[in-house]
């Protein structure tokens, strides 16, 4: 059905009948010569009109309507530039540029946020720098990554022979590349208004009256206060002040989005794969190379498996990825007494995944997260002490963990670096206990004397006193991983020397380090740093074995 005439006038309106011959649209034909002069003449025309005011309506050819549609109203049209001003992308906010103040602590959070805005400018108040001046002092983390913003900030003033406040530092002037902003210091005294009830004497609220004065001398821009201090936000959004939290510090948004190093397979797996498959045998394991759409969500080191009901279940892990082909070795079963780890045994799916990484020479490095009684201290030292013990894998045991209380601080405890680290290794006497009592052939001398060769090839570290050390040939434990920070985990693990084993425990739930979540604890960032290293691997722990109480416990409080 061709289309009905264009309109010869201004404001023109199709009439009724052209409306109801219409009928469903139909798929394009190539174009006639003689419809090709009239439509091509539509443009020309619309190009003559001059410029419609504001109340005037031009009529626009609408598409065929489907048949018995009611017919729409008649748009208005537009001049030939307003298509590519709707094509225009909307920067994020309301369009104005963002200038980004930033509180003390998220630099002494992180000492290189200066750098992490992108394209956005950095406004310093004065009070900041002035805090950053308090806790310079000091050998903790704190007051290093405050020497540290301060260095930076005294290389980046001097890479400007005439500094002018007003026009900026470019925050790439230090090789900062990805730094495309200006940073601004506050040089000047600004008439500050907060509302009566706060005290104008303390750092936060001088913070907040600058943000406040900035966003009425600087109309052209977008003026966003940065704090790790969530109720400095809280009081920044009640003043009607925009406020974020500093999220550059953060691996992943949602902690549920985390690598498992677990991925179940679908319940086709051996119809769709089994024609290309090809399987072999070699050194008591079976090799499965497949191909097809599942290969590039594969990752090195990770684990698969395939339980059916009334067929035998598949428990293996991805060994290779070449192109469109993935090589899967099963694993050896750890369930089984036989196959017994220091008389350790796996009692589900994911426990002897994590003994296959712990047991296997190649990888380097492991981290194991699960809920508090999944067995992960316990399966790491059985792995640990069968290592060191049995097979002369590894010289010694190494056991550190950051301290961090729960509640109030004891203070300081007396005697040797081992003798006040051993409050803080409860969990490590515990599972030695646990060991200790699956000997029952040895009697009660035999155990004692097991216990006095077991303690001695354990060494408890602090790691406030890692930096500089090397390992060699050691089987290293961090527990508590979780209470790390990224910088301090990089301090651990570039400790290893050739032949060492780093393993990493953590519960993600139990964070006890402030301004620290899920998303920007060190042992995520490490997890998701590792996975698909050929020499890593990464275990989440599902299910607990501890008791039916721990379990109860860890699913309702």
């Amino acid at each position: 059905m061709p289309l009905p005439k264009p309109p010869s006038k201004r404001a023109a309106l199709l009439s009724t009948e052209d409306y109801e011959n219409q009928a469903q649209p139909k798929p394009a034909r190539r174009m006639t010569k003689a419809q090709a002069p009239a439509e091509a003449a539509l443009p020309a025309v619309m190009e003559t009109f001059d410029p419609p005011s504001p109340g005037a309506a031009v009529a626009e050819l609408a598409p065929p309507a489907p048949a018995g549609a009611r017919p729409a109203a008649p748009t208005v049209a537009t001049a030939p530039a307003a298509p590519q001003a709707r094509r225009r992308a909307r920067p994020a906010g309301d369009g104005r540029p963002k200038l980004f103040v930033l509180d003390t602590n998220v630099l002494m959070h992180d000492p290189t946020s200066l750098f992490r805005f992108e394209e956005q400018d950095v406004y310093l108040p004065m009070i900041t720098l002035e805090e950053l001046d308090n806790h310079k002092r000091g050998m903790s983390e704190v007051s290093r990554n405050a020497r540290q913003v301060s260095r930076d900030l005294d290389a980046l003033v001097a890479t400007e022979s005439t500094f002018s406040p007003k026009e900026g530092i470019a925050l790439s002037a230090t090789g900062h590349k990805g730094a495309g902003g200006k940073l601004f210091f506050q040089t000047e005294l600004m008439d500050v208004q907060l509302p009566a009830g706060l005290p104008e004497g303390k750092a936060d609220n001088q913070i907040l009256g600058v943000v406040r004065a900035l966003r009425d001398q600087r109309q052209d821009r977008e003026v966003v206060l940065v704090s790790k201090d969530i109720n400095m936000r809280i009081k920044a959004r009640a003043l009607g002040l925009p406020a974020e939290d500093y999220q550059n510090d953060k691996t992943l948004d949602d902690a549920d989005l985390l690598y498992t190093g677990v991925l179940p397979l679908p319940a086709d797996f051996w119809d769709r794969h089994g024609k290309t498959m090809e399987s072999w045998q070699q050194g008591g394991h079976t090799f499965y190379r497949i191909s097809g759409p599942m290969v590039p969500a594969l990752l090195i080191n990770q684990f698969v498996y395939l339980e059916i009901p009334g067929a035998a279940s598949l428990y293996a892990r991805v060994t290779e990825i070449t192109g469109r082909h993935a090589v899967l070795k099963t694993l050896r079963e750890y369930t089984h007494q036989k196959n017994a780890v220091w008389g350790v045994t796996a009692r589900n799916r994911e426990q002897n995944f994590a003994l296959n990484l712990l047991m296997d020479p190649e990888c380097d490095f492991i981290t194991l997260t699960g809920t508090a009684g999944t067995g992960k201290t316990l399966m790491t030292l059985a792995a640990g002490l069968a290592q060191v013990m049995d097979e002369r894998r590894y010289s010694e045991i190494i056991v550190t963990r950051v301290t961090v209380p729960v509640g109030e601080d004891i203070g300081f405890l007396p005697g040797t670096e081992e003798e006040k680290m051993s409050p803080w290794m409860g969990a490590l006497d515990d599972n030695l206990e646990v060991l200790a009592r699956s000997d029952n052939a040895a009697g009660e001398w035999g155990r004692a004397a097991t216990n006095d060769l077991v303690r001695s090839k354990i060494k408890i570290k602090s790691l406030n006193f890692m930096r500089g050390r090397t390992f060699l040939n050691k089987y290293v434990i961090i527990d508590e991983a979780q209470n790390l920070t990224p910088k301090q985990m990089k301090t651990l693990i570039t400790r290893a020397g050739p032949g060492t084993k780093i393993v990493c425990l953590g519960n993600l739930a139990q964070i006890d380090t402030p301004y620290l979540t899920e998303g920007s604890s060190g042992l995520t960032y490490a997890v998701d740093r590792f996975k698909g290293w050929p020499h890593s691997g990464h275990v989440t722990l599902a299910r607990g074995e501890r008791s039916r109480l721990a379990d109860f416990a860890s699913d309702v409080l």
